[in-house]
């Protein structure tokens, strides 16, 4: 069966076409029968190796050795210039009296066709302090209340029932430790929040553990009297994120993924009051038994001192 004309072969293989064409006498179709190629094949790699030699039998790139209508590197290297100070490719284009097309094609290439990829990375904000109460990290993930196998689970999405409300899950997550707590509650004002953190603080100090500050992000609850009041009230000094800077309470953000997935949706809950039930045995894992892998796949507790 023969190939396409494109059926790739070996040097060794086409330096043996070659031979039996010049030196033992074979025919062109004789040849490509013989190596399960096109007449095509034999002709071109018969024309390279009188052009070329031994070398013209090495496969080459596809691509054109020159591309005449290609911008001028003067002009790509003006286009990078003027990109860097943030001008847009209509400005360019204008600027430089060129197609809106052509600067465009050439940002693609030089990987700057997107404003945020002139900003250089941020490197990762990767600390831990240096013992437990040292910092908490707060936040609230809210979630929907249940009633019956929702879409998640069943796959259907036309199929929803509506107005049954929500639930929020206050979350707190000692930096050192990784040690969590958690309550579900029924809203996120701030009297809710400052609740939580008063039995938060309580719940550490059973432990041992004396909280000297919490690390909230901007949230209404966290911003209001009663949170700064409680706050005073516990001595706990309050810190809060950058606006649009999830990253700085990157701990509770990545814990927050670990419920839902462990939790939240691990298994298919009929009712809230099954979810909720659900919560405290699988706090007790996450702390004492569960491997950490920021913790050198260690459960949090073992950073507790007494308490491994």
């Amino acid at each position: 069966m023969k190939l396409h004309a494109n059926a790739k072969s070996t040097p060794l293989s086409r330096e043996l076409m070659v031979r039996r064409v010049l030196e033992q006498g074979w025919d062109v179709a004789s040849v490509a029968d013989a190596g399960g190629v096109s007449h095509r094949t034999v002709w071109k790699w018969l024309r390279r190796y009188r052009e070329e030699g031994l070398r013209g039998l090495v496969d080459r790139s596809s691509a054109p050795r020159t591309i005449p209508h290609r911008t001028p590197a003067r002009k790509v290297a003006r286009i990078k210039s003027l990109r860097e100070r943030r001008l847009p490719a209509f400005q360019i284009a204008r600027l430089l009296r060129m197609a809106r097309s052509t600067v465009s094609a050439v940002l693609v290439r030089l990987g700057l066709n997107r404003l945020r990829f002139l900003e250089e990375r941020e490197p990762a904000n990767s600390y831990e302090h240096a013992y437990p109460g040292s910092l908490l990290h707060l936040d609230v993930k809210k979630l929907g209340r249940i009633r019956g196998v929702g879409h998640r689970i069943h796959g259907i999405r036309n199929h929803r029932t509506r107005g049954i409300g929500w639930e929020f899950a206050h979350v707190c997550i000692d930096d050192h430790s990784r040690v969590a707590y958690v309550e579900m509650l029924e809203d996120e004002r701030g009297a809710t929040a400052s609740g939580f953190l008063e039995r938060a603080v309580r719940w550490f100090a059973e432990l041992g553990v004396r909280v000297e500050r919490v690390l909230t992000d901007n949230g209404s609850c966290y911003v209001s009297r009663d949170f700064r009041r409680r706050c005073e009230a516990l001595g706990v000094r309050h810190g809060r994120t950058r606006p649009y800077r999830p990253q700085t309470n990157g701990k509770a953000e990545r814990f927050i993924q670990t419920l839902l997935r462990e939790w939240a949706y691990a298994r298919p809950f009929r009712s809230s009051r099954g979810r909720r039930l659900a919560l405290p045995p699988w706090l007790r894992y996450y702390n004492h038994v569960r491997p950490h892998g920021s913790l050198d796949c260690h459960p949090p507790m073992t950073r507790i001192a007494g308490s491994g």
